[in-house]
């Protein structure tokens, strides 16, 4: 191949590389329609002159509870719960209960077949009768003095002994009837009708949830500030709806191993939406610092002098610096800056100007402040 055929080769490579890679540039160029009569080219089309609105989110500030607060993780507990077994063994010959129901106290679920004992009762009976009349003639004669007193007393033990005797079997009769030991919802059924069981035997288990109870634990420095009734706040994996509860037990002992002290609270649970098991983000109230105005960290702007945030005004952004104060996890206290009734603005900053046209989308609830401390 001589050189001349080696360089056009060369030169049409070249030019079909850049080809590849202009061609959408020029064909953009080229598709791109001449401007029309009355605009000019490169002005904004008459609608989008000027700046627009910025779609922003506001809350309006209030005086809040400024509360210090423990953050740690607990465990739901039942207010009652226990498994039901049976004191006695036997055949079940009876159930009256269904997995899943709500019982009262004393509600009966299953029976024991009881012929045994209930035969056993008769045969006292009959005993017991014998030894009455018995009992009755030594009497008549120790009162005409035939007899001595010790007689007299030997068939009257007799009477005794065997009255204890029908006690006995009427508790052992008693046993063979399983009842809920208190109001609850049941749970799964273990056993049938036709099962023989034992004292070991599961049949079920009865829980109460209402109210529930919630265990947890705080590092012991706190152990001071913590007292019966003191408040706490907490949300379940399940629902991010937040309960409230009380303390009404603190363990007198710190755990040595853990450094720690466990405590319960109780909360209202009427609809049954707290469940025995499930874990808790806890906010145990420890003390209150009176009120103060705070604002979620996201409405904050850092400034080399400082903070400021922006607020709504007439339709339009203002800047404001502010002096802030304690510090929560989503939360600051501004201890100078704003008022109470500023509409402060909460997203959107970004795309906020000084003195610039704003548009409300949304108005954001404000939470009270708490300052979480540190374990």
């Amino acid at each position: 191949m001589s050189t001349i055929t080696k360089r056009l080769l060369t030169l049409l490579i070249v030019l079909l590389a850049l080809g590849i890679v202009f061609y959408p540039r020029l064909k953009e160029y080229f598709d791109t329609p001449p401007p029309t009569e009355g605009k000019a080219a490169g002005n904004a089309p008459a609608g989008n002159k000027g700046p627009g609105k910025a779609i922003v989110s506001v809350m309006v500030v209030e005086p809040t509870n400024l509360d210090d607060v423990v953050k740690t993780t607990g465990t739901v507990l039942a207010n009652e719960e226990v498994e039901i077994r049976s004191e006695v063994s036997g055949k079940i010959i009876n159930l009256y209960f269904k997995e899943g129901q709500y019982v009262q106290r004393g509600a009966l679920l299953l029976r024991i077949n009881d012929d045994d004992l209930q035969a056993q009762l008769k045969k006292f009976e009959y005993n017991k009768k014998l030894a009455e009349d018995n009992e009755a003639r030594q009497r008549r004669l120790l009162e005409i003095e035939a007899i001595s007193q010790r007689e007299y007393e030997i068939s009257l033990t007799s009477v005794k002994t065997i009255e204890a005797d029908i006690e006995n079997i009427r508790a052992q009769i008693a046993k063979t009837s399983v009842r809920a030991p208190f109001s609850g919802k049941l749970g799964l059924r273990y056993v049938s009708e036709g099962s023989y069981i034992t004292p070991t035997t599961r049949i079920s288990t009865l829980t109460n949830t209402n109210p529930a109870k919630v265990e947890f634990s705080v590092p012991a420095k706190y152990a001071d500030a913590i007292r019966n009734g003191s408040r706490i706040e907490f949300q379940v994996e399940s629902s991010e709806r937040k309960h409230e509860g009380q303390v009404y037990a603190v363990d007198p002992k710190i755990d040595p191993q853990t450094r720690t002290l466990q405590m319960r609270a109780t909360s209202p649970n009427p609809s049954g939406t707290l469940l025995p098991g499930a874990f808790a983000r806890i906010e145990l109230v420890i003390g209150n610092n009176g009120t103060a105005i705070t604002i979620p960290n996201e409405a904050l702007i850092p400034e080399q002098q400082g903070h400021k945030v922006f607020v709504v005004k007439n339709g339009k952004a203002s800047s404001r610096m502010v002096e802030l104060g304690a510090r929560g996890e989503r939360s600051v206290e501004i201890v100078n800056g704003l008022s109470s009734g500023d509409t402060l603005i909460v997203t959107g900053i970004l795309q906020v100007k000084p003195e610039g046209p704003v548009e409300v989308r949304e108005v954001i609830n404000q939470d009270n402040l708490k300052l979480a401390l540190k374990p």
